[in-house]
């Protein structure tokens, strides 16, 4: 319950924050370039100096506590309370600040950092510390943001524990039910998206299948392999350096919120529920633009997750499609694509077909959907060997290693 509420507190303050920046971009377009940069330098200090084990999305502190065996105050520098707090309250600090931030990769650390506080002030047996909190309030936070238990599931198997051991099953599903069921009660919402009647008709609008797990899956890989190929030439910049580095990400931020119209600040959900909802065109150019943000917010350092920008850039990357390649019905197009880009960029096809099925109630869509993200995830392989949140988590464990 408590996951729940702290999910339902990321989720509206950030509608508030999104709210704020895009009106007031509306109304003075050039302050964003003194916005931007000075707000990301200021969360990114502010993040390193006191809740250095919230930078970023969260996902790969989370998988690095799991990594830690039997020594769980260690783990107090990735899943803490504290950190749980920061990453609320910073996470919305760089939506203010106009960066393209999502909030799926928060809601799994701070689900997880809850739910293990919880569990070591209470002094559960063993076998709950060592991982089943940890999977449990990822779980839990994961399907609180989105409605989507069933992906929450998925998810902590696929990404997270690769198995779920019989004794935490019941505590994952536990979790999963009271988060979502606290959030649904604030929130007041059940399906995240609702996506209008998609069809796939019999003939050729087959072919859209392997056409959006193809693109979908090539600039998901892209995507990653920029992320990871930048973050590791930019890892080691101190003092001046970094601060430069910062402000020139943030000063590309501005740029990109500029020539866009502010579509590309925030976390890109106004514009996935108009694609998915609705007909009205958008610029050809969003997919690229809102990726390129998502992009320098995810090297800047910020607390700030990948999954709902990444919907975004899928989402108008099928109307994209549609718009040169129309072999299938528009939302049909669109809800492909935008599984295929986000199983290729983490490589987990079976949280992305769940999740978006789940998310915009288009059961009627399963195989296709799976099909799509399967086709994604293997071509993204060939781009990336190892997924993006593996590799993202090598450097924590690695730190961990001489103090082992």
């Amino acid at each position: 319950m408590l996951v729940g509420l702290f999910i339902s507190a990321l989720t509206l303050l950030s509608e508030k924050a999104v709210a704020q920046v895009r009106g007031f971009a509306q109304q003075y377009p050039r302050a964003l370039f003194l916005l931007c940069p000075l707000g990301l330098a200021i969360t990114v200090w502010l993040t390193e100096r006191w809740f250095s084990g919230a930078r970023g999305s969260g996902v790969p502190q989370v998988k690095a506590a799991l990594a830690i065996s039997r020594d769980l105050k260690s783990r107090r520098r990735f899943v803490s309370f504290d950190i749980a707090v920061g990453k609320v309250i910073l996470t919305n600090l760089g939506l203010l600040s106009g960066a393209s931030a999502g909030l799926g990769g928060p809601a799994i650390q701070i689900g997880a950092s809850i739910m293990t506080a919880l569990g070591q002030a209470a002094r559960f047996p063993p076998h709950y510390l060592e991982r089943g909190f940890i999977l449990a309030g990822s779980a839990a936070g994961f399907a609180a943001l989105f409605s989507a238990p069933l992906a929450g599931i998925i998810f902590a198997i696929e990404e997270l524990g690769r198995s779920l051991e019989e004794k935490i099953g019941s505590l994952v599903l536990t979790a999963i039910i009271l988060a979502g069921m606290t959030a649904f009660v604030i929130l007041n919402h059940y399906v995240f998206l609702g996506a209008r009647q998609v069809l796939l008709p019999p003939g050729r609008a087959w072919l859209a299948i392997p056409l959006c797990g193809v693109v979908g899956g090539l600039t998901g890989g892209i995507f990653s392999r920029l992320l990871l190929t930048l973050g590791r030439r930019t890892a080691g910049l101190t003092g001046r350096r970094r601060l430069a580095w910062v402000l020139g990400l943030g000063l590309a931020i501005a740029w990109l919120g500029d020539i866009s119209q502010g579509q590309t600040l925030g976390t890109g959900y106004p514009m996935l529920v108009r694609i998915v909802t609705e007909t009205e065109p958008i610029s050809p150019w969003y997919p690229l633009y809102k990726a390129a943000a998502t992009l320098a917010t995810a090297l800047s350092g910020v607390p700030a997750g990948l999954f709902v920008p990444s919907l975004s850039v899928g989402a108008a990357l099928g109307a994209d499609l549609h718009l040169w390649l129309p072999i299938a019905p528009f939302s049909t197009m669109v809800l492909l694509t935008m599984c295929a880009y986000f199983g290729g960029m983490l490589q987990t096809p079976m949280t992305a077909f769940v999740l978006v099925m789940e998310m915009t109630d288009t059961h009627e869509l399963l195989l296709p959907l799976m099909a799509a993200a399967f086709i994604a995830a293997g071509v993204a392989k060939l781009l990336n060997p190892k997924p993006l949140y593996d590799s993202l988590t090598e450097p924590y464990v690695h730190a961990l290693r001489p103090s082992a």
